[in-house]
């Protein structure tokens, strides 16, 4: 478990930042803007969290903040050393589970008959803001891993979670008896 005796260095005040393994990159360095899209995800689900989400995600939203803590410490170090370090990382487990719970909620609010827009209740709205967010967290860590080796199932992970955040802002909705705002095409 990792100890902060120090929250500011002064380097960053230069644009530049140190991944966990001590090396000195840009703060735009691609590494950085992937694990900073991911922390800025899961702030966003700690938002939702206040929201008076239903007892049914609250659980399943606590356990992907962990996981993506899991997430970003793998993407602060480079894929080699995290192998090395034995750094918590995204494994198939967590795919399937988020698949699961994909499924499960799904099957209560049953199959789209339109496009949805993000609304309802102010938890299901949040959960589409954090569903946007992971989407740009997938494009980052899809740059990256154009340049660099990127965990297994860190993009795999990204792209399921996006889904299950939009179920889970359906079923929110759902739960409190909240219409979906629908697209009308015709405005």
């Amino acid at each position: 478990m990792p100890r902060l005796t120090k929250i500011y260095t002064g380097q960053g005040d230069a644009g530049k930042t140190r991944l966990s393994s001590g090396q000195l990159v840009n703060k735009h360095d691609l590494r950085v803007t992937s694990y900073g899209a991911v922390d800025e995800l899961n702030s966003h689900i700690g938002l939702a969290l206040t929201m008076n989400i239903s007892d049914q995600l609250a659980p399943i939203l606590s356990s992907i903040q962990n996981e993506l803590f899991h997430l970003g410490s793998d993407l602060s170090f480079a894929a080699e050393e995290s192998e090395q370090r034995n750094i918590p990382q995204i494994e198939a487990r967590h795919i399937a589970r988020l698949e699961e719970v994909i499924d499960e909620l799904n099957a209560q609010v049953g199959p789209l008959q339109n496009f949805i827009l993000p609304g309802g209740t102010q938890a299901a709205a949040q959960l589409h803001v954090a569903r946007t967010v992971c989407r740009r967290a997938e494009r980052e860590v899809s740059a990256l891993a154009e340049q660099e080796q990127v965990g297994a199932y860190v993009m795999p992970y990204l792209n399921r979670l996006s889904d299950a955040l939009f179920v889970m802002a359906r079923y929110e909705n759902k739960s409190k008896g909240i219409p979906e705002p629908l697209w009308d095409s015709r405005v």
